[in-house]
């Protein structure tokens, strides 16, 4: 199931999704944790440990205005059930956040960026957009792999 944008109309501090998927929590973990699934649905990432205060760097092609990097901080890691993480780029300091639920027919998967500023209207709106394309490749990616 692709991604259900369940942020409030009202909202401009924090973007939520949800994804209902047929897949076992376990799975849905990997595709978030592991460095080359990762690459596949979000973006490369370089220096990944997965434990909290590790460091780790998303790199993608730069933008006019931005290297395509974005630093980020492991903040919490709850194996299979939760993982969040700073996600810092010059012009947005936010924290994401994806929480696994198992359900009868696989994972209720939960995604929140929170931490956005009023004045950052474009960036919210850019961001959303971008939750919603990369949701839908983690849905694709977690159709494909074992």
């Amino acid at each position: 199931m692709n991604p259900v944008d369940k942020t409030a109309r009202s909202q401009t501090e924090s973007l939520e999704f949800e994804f209902d998927l047929r897949h076992p929590p376990e799975k849905v973990w990997r595709a978030l944790t592991d460095p080359k699934l990762l690459a596949e649905w979000l973006l490369p990432v370089i220096g990944w440990k997965l434990e909290p205060g590790a460091a780790f760097t998303f790199k993608t092609q730069p933008y006019p205005g931005w290297d395509g990097t974005v630093d980020c901080r492991i903040l919490e890691v709850k194996a299979h059930t939760k993982i969040s993480y700073t996600w810092s780029v010059p012009f947005l300091d936010t924290v994401l956040t994806f929480t696994l639920a198992p359900t009868p027919s696989g994972t209720r998967l939960s995604l929140v960026q929170s931490g956005f500023k009023a004045s950052q209207k474009q960036e919210f709106g850019g961001a959303r957009y971008g939750w919603k394309m990369m949701g839908e490749k983690l849905v694709d990616l977690l159709a494909r792999i074992p």
